[in-house]
């Protein structure tokens, strides 16, 4: 008899099933002869490059396994303990990372370990039994059955049985000697989503061949999970698809003007986004030239409120008529504070003392920038509540925003923390708030965070009446009764400014940054002075925690990739890291300067409703209870009271009613009327 080396096809109907069989021996007798007798069974081995018992190739390997692991968590608590570089390794914890890999490698399965291997059941040759048969571990099986009686789909599906995928039943006659059985009962397939479409208790197609209803209907039934269909499906913007699709059918609302196209969501896949179901395009509008430190910088601003791009640019032509703005950075350093509890607050003040000591911060700072290129330990700073104490790193960070790369630093000295001289220290929390993230505070406003930029301009008394059409009189009073005064009667917190969050975000959303970071970021105070004998304003912005970056996250993306390009930030500046960053930063201060000295401007002299009237809707609309009650109550302005009757008419005519009131609509020359009616009064 010949070893069973080729493939056989067997049918049944539309059915097939394609065995190929990993036998390795022929049945041979004692004295050398072929045997005419089945196939005997021998001892399974662990796989062709192993030619071992798989009993013995496992226990080895687990062992060897074992035994590295044991070394080398030796090796690191003595590193730990001297402080010494992890990165350094001599010879013999080279050879124990080598061998805990390679018997690593082998126990999840690589070269076929025993409980993890591929099986099919075995055919007893001479129909004794109907054991599983390790000579056909993972032969591949071809599922057909266009019937529908049989267990496949309209498709062959080429797959691999494996233990504990068959139930009880999976116990089939055993095929004669010499010849592959003609039929083949099939148990219940349970097949794992990414495989097959399960329907019914029968494999279907491959989930990636069905169409996308199908795939939607999967989903909806629980069959495949909706955060794994990129996964599953492999392809991005078809996996957004399907899963928008499960959620009209959920929601029982449309999301057709949700856009899909125009995005590689490839690149936001596990970076930017998780269960994606399109996105929303925002007008990108661009500010400038600003002239800043020297160069011209064109600004661009993704915002959805009008006039605010229109302003910032009328602030950037104003500073550069003038000779432009400089900025000064003050500080470069991402925070994050974990808390920590001991059993007493004589334990948290030692730990205090510990590191506000010079040397000790010298170890604390090399155990830190193990975890990174470019993380360098700047300062620690401690404060004690009771028991507890709030640990706040400060670290530069390159031209990343950070907060990952400051967060593995601190895990780091944790470790080592607890490792060394505090083993009774309770890490409560990797963030105690005293960082402070995303939120307005006081320690972020005293001793910033991110990049602290004070950016400054002497702007001429004749560009402040012909460009910003008001008088440096006008707007040095407006901003100390405003910014400074009004600020402090309401018990601002960082927000000693006119809109300073209305640029960020705008620049943030265009440039990819963190759009949540615009709190603390936007934290400003606004300064404002006569010079020259009051002929000149000097104007200044002070922001101690600008959060940004060129690298990571959403700078990743397409668009805001190529705005970053536009401002000559993109990516990482090799040659001087964090160049980019800061130079962001900068432009980031420069056009909120632009935008507060526009605002400013607009406020003193009157003119911001005209303005947000003219830029923000064409034809206003009104909704009223009735045009007669409408034209009483302007009784005042009798400007706008005949306007409103005239549109009134119009819309009581065309019978134009919104949620129980009517819409006016006014025209063009009407809605002139009522505008320079609101604004002269």
């Amino acid at each position: 008899m010949t070893a069973m080396g080729e493939e056989s096809l067997s049918t049944q109907g539309d059915s097939q099933v394609v065995y190929r069989s990993a036998e390795r021996h022929a049945a041979v007798g004692r004295k050398g002869k072929q045997a005419s007798s089945p196939v005997q069974k021998h001892r399974p081995l662990a796989s062709d490059v192993f030619p071992l018992p798989i009993w013995l190739t496992n226990r080895f390997f687990m062992v060897l396994f074992f035994a590295a692991s044991y070394y080398l968590l030796r090796r690191w608590r003595e590193k730990i303990r001297t402080s010494s570089p992890f990165h350094l390794l001599n010879m013999a914890e080279v050879a124990a990372l080598v061998a805990q890999l390679a018997s690593f490698i082998y126990l999840i399965g690589f070269f076929g370990i025993e409980y993890v291997q591929t099986v099919v059941a075995s055919r007893n040759l001479d129909g004794a039994g109907s054991d599983f048969d390790e000579d056909v571990a993972g032969s591949p099986i071809l599922l057909s059955d266009s019937s529908g009686d049989g267990v496949g789909g309209d498709d062959g599906v080429l797959r691999k049985r494996r233990r504990g995928f068959f139930d009880s039943s999976c116990n089939s006659p055993a095929p004669a000697s010499g010849k592959m059985a003609s039929s083949l009962t099939m148990p219940r397939f349970v097949a794992q989503p990414a495989d097959g479409v399960v329907v019914d208790g029968r494999l279907r197609r491959s989930i990636k061949d069905e169409e996308d209803d199908a795939v939607a209907a999967a989903v909806f039934n629980g069959e495949i999970p909706s955060h794994s269909l990129e996964a599953v499906l492999e392809n991005c913007e078809r996996a957004v698809r399907v899963r928008r699709r499960v959620t009209e059918i959920h929601s029982g609302r449309s999301l057709s003007e949700l856009a899909l196209s125009g995005l590689d969501y490839a690149s936001v896949q596990g970076q930017c986004c998780e269960m994606v179901i399109g996105h929303v395009p925002i007008p990108v509008g661009v500010a400038g030239p600003l002239l800043l430190d020297g160069a011209e910088v064109w600004i661009p601003m993704a915002t959805t409120e009008g006039c605010l791009v229109a302003s910032t640019n009328r602030g950037c032509k104003a500073v550069s008529q003038s000779g432009g703005t400089q900025t000064v950075l003050l500080r470069d350093g991402m925070t994050r504070a974990p808390v920590v509890r001991f059993v007493s607050a004589a334990r948290a003040a030692e730990l205090k003392r510990y590191l506000e000591d010079s040397v000790n911060f010298e170890t604390i700072a090399r155990v830190f920038s193990q975890t990174s290129r470019f993380a360098r330990l700047l300062d620690i700073q401690v404060a004690i509540a009771g028991r507890s104490a709030f640990l706040r790193f400060e670290c530069s960070t390159g031209d990343a925003m950070g907060m990952n790369m400051v967060s593995k630093g601190v895990q780091q000295v944790l470790g080592f923390l607890s490792n060394g001289h505090f083993p009774d220290m309770e890490v409560c929390g990797l963030s105690g708030n005293y960082c402070s993230d995303k939120k307005a505070t006081a320690v972020n406003w005293i001793q910033g965070r991110g990049k602290s930029v004070v950016c400054e301009a002497m702007i001429r008394g004749e560009v402040v009446r012909k460009v910003l059409k008001t008088s440096v009189q006008a707007m040095v009073e407006l901003n100390t009764l405003k910014n400074l005064v009004g600020s402090a009667m309401a018990g601002a917190l960082g927000g000693f400014n006119a809109h300073a969050a209305n640029i960020v975000s705008a620049v943030f959303i265009a440039t990819g940054q963190d759009p949540a970071q615009n709190v603390e970021s936007s934290s400003c105070i606004t300064v404002m002075e006569g010079a020259n004998d009051d002929q000149d304003l000097y104007v200044s912005v002070t922001m101690p925690s600008i959060e940004v970056g060129t690298v990571g996250g959403g700078t990743a993306l397409a668009s805001q990739s190529a705005n970053l390009n536009l401002l000559g930030v993109r990516g990482a500046d090799m040659d001087c890291p964090g160049a980019n960053a800061r130079r962001l930063a900068r432009i980031v201060a420069g056009a909120v300067l632009a935008g507060e000295l526009s605002l400013m401007a607009a406020l003193a002299a009157g003119h911001l409703v005209k303005s947000h009237l003219k830029y923000n809707r064409s034809s206003p609309s009104f909704v009223i209870p009735s045009v007669a009650s409408a034209a009483s109550s302007f009784q005042s302005f009798p400007c706008v009271s005949s306007a409103l009757s005239h549109g009134g008419s119009r819309a009581e005519h065309g019978q134009e009613e919104q949620s129980g009131g009517t819409a006016v609509k006014l025209s063009s020359s009407e809605s002139e009327l009522v505008e320079s009616c609101l604004v002269n009064r």
